[in-house]
């Protein structure tokens, strides 16, 4: 994720074995090289964003924002919950953020990105747009695909639109606005990619998408839901997460065949620290300037879908 907006593309390839590897001044384990071809599996997103890397890592384009962002989180009680983070390296002349492969140890995963919070553009965004207010006749040609209907008579004439009304518009298609959170595309096992969600809006249709990706399988939603549950518990008193604007980060979602189940943040190029001593609850509906980003609101629903989902005991 960078200042412009990105979504997340995910890759793997599989390996076991382990052995020391040194990259900017630090010394780490990580996996070796497997001997199998590597392979590439992406959910959604721009290709050419990330590489596989070398001993289990993953290429991340480099970001300064998101760099600063996994340094703190190094530090912070959220690191089990997201990819151990290891500098910055550089292929061909361009930079890289280098991090752990999340996929690594899967057999086959099936994977779900799913991006958190009430809405997906900072403040600063939306304060730019509304200062420099140009129509987009990009922004018109992306609403008329989702929406012919959505334009108003003035917007049509113009076949443009504002980027603060098109990012506003965009917010209100999705669980986004009535669940804190929306599924941004899963892929199930040896399957095509599903990310035709831009309108999965109601509780009933997010159930019933969480459902297809995780095909009814108890067990698995049993370990998603204790790990959102072991996060909330975490998020609630990191100060990393406290002093943070998280807007446009996705909760990564994994399980294999084997019944295995992980879910680790990722995406933070648009997470902004707030101004001392500004303090967010995560929770507090945003309103244009307190920052709020409905992250732990989302959150709270999320779990509440799965935990729905379970046979009554």
């Amino acid at each position: 994720m960078w200042r412009t907006r990105r979504r997340s593309q995910i890759m793997f390839y599989e390996n076991s074995a382990w052995k020391k590897h040194k990259s900017c001044g630090t010394s780490s384990l990580l996996p070796m090289t497997p001997k199998n071809p590597q392979q590439w599996l992406q959910v959604v997103g721009h290709a050419g964003s990330f590489h596989v890397g070398d001993y289990g890592t993953l290429l991340k384009r480099f970001c300064e924002g998101e760099r600063q962002c996994y340094l703190k989180l190094m530090e912070d009680t959220l690191r089990p919950f997201v990819p151990a983070y290891y500098g910055v390296v550089q292929r061909d002349e361009q930079d890289y953020n280098m991090m752990d492969n999340l996929l690594t140890h899967f057999n086959t995963p099936a994977i779900m990105d799913c991006k958190m919070g009430s809405r997906t553009y900072q403040e600063e965004e939306l304060l730019m747009a509304q200062e420099r207010p140009q129509p987009r006749k990009d922004m018109y040609e992306k609403m008329v695909t989702v929406d012919p209907e959505a334009p108003t008579d003035q917007e049509r004439a113009q076949q443009a639109v504002l980027k603060t009304r098109y990012m506003q518009w965009r917010e209100t298609l999705s669980s986004t606005a009535t669940l804190g959170f929306r599924i941004e595309g899963f892929r199930k096992a040896n399957e095509e990619c599903h990310t035709n969600f831009k309108r999965t809006k109601s509780r009933e249709q997010v159930t019933e998408a969480l459902g297809n990706f995780v095909e009814s399988n108890t067990h698995i939603v049993w370990g998603y839901l204790r790990r959102l549950k072991q996060l909330r518990q975490e998020l609630e008193t990191s100060n990393f997460f406290k002093t943070h604007e998280v807007v446009g980060s996705s909760l990564l979602f994994v399980h294999d065949w084997n019944g295995r189940t992980g879910i680790w943040m990722i995406d933070f190029g648009k997470t902004v620290a707030l101004p001392a001593p500004l303090t967010l609850d995560h929770r507090t509906p945003w309103v244009e300037g307190n920052r709020e980003d409905g992250y732990l609101w989302g959150l709270d629903n999320l779990i509440d879908i799965l935990a729905n989902m379970l046979p009554l005991t």
